[in-house]
C-alpha cells in the first residue's frame, strides 16, 4: 500500500512539471516542439527519480535502517518469496485432508510473516529463526513428502516415513505459529497493556461514581 502510494504521489508531480516545463520552454523560451518535449520528458523523469530516493531514504528512517540493512533484508525477502511459490505448488499435490487443513493454516501464518516483514523490514531481525531455518525445514519436507506419495506403489518403509514427515510438518506449523507470535510479541504486550489500562481506569471512574 505505501508503495503505491508513493508511485501515485510522484506520478502526481512528475506529469504537472512535465507540462509546465513544455509550455515554458516551448511558448517562453521558443525552443522548438520536439526539443521541448524532450526536455519536459528528462525533467519530468528527474523529478521522479528524486521522489523515488526522497520516499526510500523516508522510509529506511522510519524503519530505523541502513541502505545496506535495507539491501540485505530485501535479498533475504526475495528468497523467501521463492521458497514460499515452492511451498503453494506443493501443496496442491497433498491428498491427505488433515495434512491439507494443518498445511492450509501454515501457509496463511508464513504469508503473514512475509507480508509484515515488507511492510516494517526491522522485524525482519524479530524472525531470523522463520527465514534461516523453519521455512527451508517446511520448503525440504514438503517437497519430499509430495514425491514420496506420488510414488505409484508404496513399502511399508515408505509408509512410516510419509507419516512421520505429515508429523513433523504439522510440528513445523506450530514452531511458525510461534515466530509469527514473537514477532508480534511487542505489539501484543502493548495491546495488553492498553487493554489494561482502560480496564483500570473505568473500574476508578466506577468507584468515583458510587462514592459520590
Amino acid at each position: 500500500m505505501y508503495k503505491i502510494l508513493t508511485i501515485l504521489i510522484r506520478t502526481s508531480i512528475a506529469i504537472p512539471v512535465m507540462f509546465i516545463t513544455g509550455l515554458i520552454t516551448f511558448f517562453g523560451f521558443e525552443v522548438p516542439f520536439w526539443y521541448s518535449s524532450f526536455l519536459a520528458i528528462s525533467v519530468a523523469g528527474l523529478s521522479y527519480w528524486i521522489g523515488s530516493v526522497y520516499f526510500h531514504f523516508r522510509f529506511l528512517k522510519k524503519n530505523q535502517l541502513t541502505s545496506k540493512e535495507y539491501r540485505y533484508i530485501r535479498s533475504n525477502l526475495i528468497e523467501a518469496k521463492h521458497k514460499i511459490r515452492r511451498i503453494k505448488k506443493a501443496f496442491f499435490s497433498i491428498r491427505n485432508f488433515n495434512l491439507l487443513k494443518e498445511m492450509t493454516a501454515l501457509l496463511r501464518t508464513t504469508n503473514k510473516i512475509y507480508r509484515v516483514t515488507k511492510n516494517e523490514p526491522k522485524r525482519f531481525y524479530q524472525a531470523e529463526q522463520f527465514y534461516f531455518s523453519h521455512l527451508d525445514s517446511v520448503v525440504e519436507l514438503i517437497e519430499k513428502y509430495v514425491l514420496l506419495y506420488s510414488q505409484p506403489t508404496k513399502r511399508n518403509e515408505t509408509e512410516k516415513i510419509l507419516h512421520v514427515t505429515q508429523h513433523t510438518l504439522i510440528d513445523m506449523k506450530a514452531k511458525i505459529d510461534q515466530d509469527l507470535y514473537h514477532m508480534l510479541s511487542n505489539d501484543i504486550e502493548q495491546l495488553q497493556f492498553e487493554v489494561d489500562y482502560v480496564k483500570h481506569t473505568q473500574k476508578t471512574k466506577e468507584r468515583l461514581d458510587n462514592n459520590e
